[in-house]
């Protein structure tokens, strides 16, 4: 099979998650960070200063729901987050970033403002990335379409 550019795009997604992924675990390990893996940093990163449940975390952040309710639940054991009941809905629980999760936050926030930095001036233009963005949109709102099952785009 001769690949075609969608599928090429398919596969290089992909490849770039796991760099990402790789890029974060290197950052995690350079700071002695043991306790909280790349998957579950970017969950946190997610959160920011917001107060969420797990459902919100997962409509927002598009992780799987098993997935996100474990991750949730290492980073309470290990203290990056905060777990509490809602006021609203007894049911519900609503977790935020302790004070080790803020820190771990602008370790990561500082690390993509030291990527952009190193960005400048090469081929990666902001223009190039916007346009990037603008795909990249566009297909996610085509698999979004795909998943409602009426076909066509």
């Amino acid at each position: 099979m001769i690949p075609t550019p969608y599928y090429e795009a398919i596969q290089l997604i992909e490849r770039l998650h796991r760099h990402f992924l790789d890029v974060l675990k290197v950052e995690l390990d350079k700071k002695g960070t043991q306790d909280i893996n790349n998957v579950q940093s970017m969950i946190l990163y997610n959160i920011g200063d917001d107060e969420m449940t797990v459902g919100e975390l997962t409509i927002r952040g598009y992780y799987l729901g098993s997935n996100v309710s474990y991750n949730v639940k290492k980073m309470v054991e290990n203290g990056y987050l905060v777990q509490e009941r809602s006021v609203h809905d007894k049911r519900s629980i609503r977790v935020k970033l302790s004070e080790k999760g803020l820190d771990l936050k602008t370790m990561i926030s500082d690390m993509f403002v030291r990527h952009e930095a190193q960005i400048e001036g090469s081929e990666i233009t902001v223009e190039r990335l916007d346009e990037l963005n603008k795909t990249l949109q566009m297909l996610e709102r085509f698999w979004a379409h795909q998943t409602n099952f009426s076909g066509g785009f």
